[in-house]
């Protein structure tokens, strides 16, 4: 099943965004729901709650006062995290019994309203941020909910910054027009992005690509995109997996670049690749099962010594090469020497982009980059090899150890 966290501030518009994915097929997991649930009358989150703030917390019928509480938590954060330790392990367990009940091809949407507080998102195929500038959402508080303005401020001050919800966001989804705005671009996500990724999930295969050599300078936004992809990756197999790094020609930083993030996960061999494939898998990486062999690599190097596995993103809106590389092969010292010296040498940097611009000019026209991948192939056997080896040398560069790491989670 595709696992899609869905979040926003107060008043972004996200309970809207919610209802329209229910009714475009999701399956929606209301935690804001689900946390009147647990707290209702007879219930040991109830019971809970009159524990930590006293019976005056109920109203006359023995319900939980909500605005009475309201008033407490939202002016002082160690009362609020009190409440989120009674209320969110309840919500969790509930939101996980109605999720094990999805289908395999089932679209499932958590409306998660903390979900970047509680550091949630590496839980999901795709992270959903609804979005709106903090004086609209103010307004829209004030003038719908009845709120002082101090309130609203203080709810706000309550929840993560918008900056810190859309640096967890694979897509965010702005809210500062019209509603029929927001719900266009919600049915769009739908069709273009939801469901193919849910399809390819439930086959097993990779996002088609439409693959050129066009390049376009790198931006800062890819290292926070391989951030967030590495986190996901990591939670699929974290026993199994010593490292996630990024690495390719998005990694270094003014390097123009295919818009495509590639990402090298290191293990103890290639048993243990073989092994967590279908967790990979699971997590949004099919296999790639044709393509086993590392390149490039020197003529006289022993290609045994140069397999390696390799899967790719399900999600048609963001290509990804997830390469999976036994530690301490020559193909992973290759993939963290290359992207270490170009980000330190300029000169390197500047011969690269000179190379790649070169070839994608003359592979311009081709339907794929087959070609054009195939046509870098010497230099960087022929030239970079050497080059970057000298560099190593001279500047005492090693590959990071994980041993430690390594020891440590088979203690586990």
């Amino acid at each position: 099943m595709l696992k899609i966290g869905l979040t926003g501030g107060i008043a972004s518009g996200k309970s809207l965004v919610a209802s329209k994915l229910q009714e475009l097929g999701a399956i929606l997991v209301d935690a804001d729901l689900i946390a009147r649930e647990v707290v209702e009358p007879g219930t040991p989150g109830l019971a809970g709650v009159v524990d930590a703030f006293g019976p005056g917390i109920l109203d006359e019928t023995g319900r939980l006062d909500r605005p009475k509480l309201g008033s407490i938590v939202f002016r002082d954060p160690a009362q609020r995290e009190v409440l989120n330790g009674i209320i969110h392990p309840l919500v969790r367990e509930a939101a996980a019994a109605i999720v094990s009940g999805a289908g395999p091809g089932d679209i499932v949407v958590q409306d998660i309203p903390l979900l970047v507080e509680t550091g949630q998102g590496s839980s999901f195929h795709l992270v959903l941020v609804v979005d709106a500038p903090d004086e609209v959402r103010i307004q829209r508080m004030v003038e719908f909910r009845r709120m002082s303005r101090d309130d609203a401020l203080a709810r706000m001050a309550s929840q993560a910054t918008r900056a810190e919800r859309n640096a967890a966001a694979d897509v965010v989804l702005t809210n500062s027009g019209s509603r029929e705005e927001l719900l266009a671009a919600v049915e769009a996500l739908w069709e273009r992005r939801l469901i193919p990724f849910a399809e390819n999930l439930s086959r097993g295969t990779r996002a088609s690509r439409k693959d050129s050599p066009v390049m376009s300078r790198s931006k800062g936004e890819r290292g926070v995109q391989a951030e967030r992809l590495a986190e996901r990756v990591l939670v699929a197999a974290p026993h199994d997996i010593l490292a996630v790094d990024h690495i390719g020609s998005t990694s270094v930083p003014g390097l123009a670049a295919k818009d495509v993030i590639d990402l090298q996960l290191a293990v103890a061999d290639l048993a243990t690749a073989d092994r967590i494939a279908p967790l990979l898998a699971a997590a949004g990486f099919p296999a790639v099962p044709e393509a086993n062999q590392d390149t490039p690599k020197p003529s006289q190097a022993d290609p045994a010594e140069w397999q390696k596995r390799l899967h790719a993103n399900a999600d048609p809106g963001r290509p990804v090469n997830l390469h999976v590389r036994v530690a301490g092969s020559p193909g992973w010292r290759y993939a963290l020497l290359f992207r270490d010296w170009l980000r330190a040498d300029q000169s390197a940097l500047t011969h690269y982009q000179a190379h790649k611009q070169e070839l994608a000019a003359a592979h311009a026209a081709d339907h794929g980059t087959g070609d054009y991948a195939d046509a870098k192939e010497p230099w960087f056997t022929e030239v970079a090899w050497p080059l970057m080896n000298a560099w190593a040398e001279r500047t005492g560069w090693m590959p990071p150890s994980y041993m430690s790491s390594a020891e440590g989670k088979r203690g586990q």
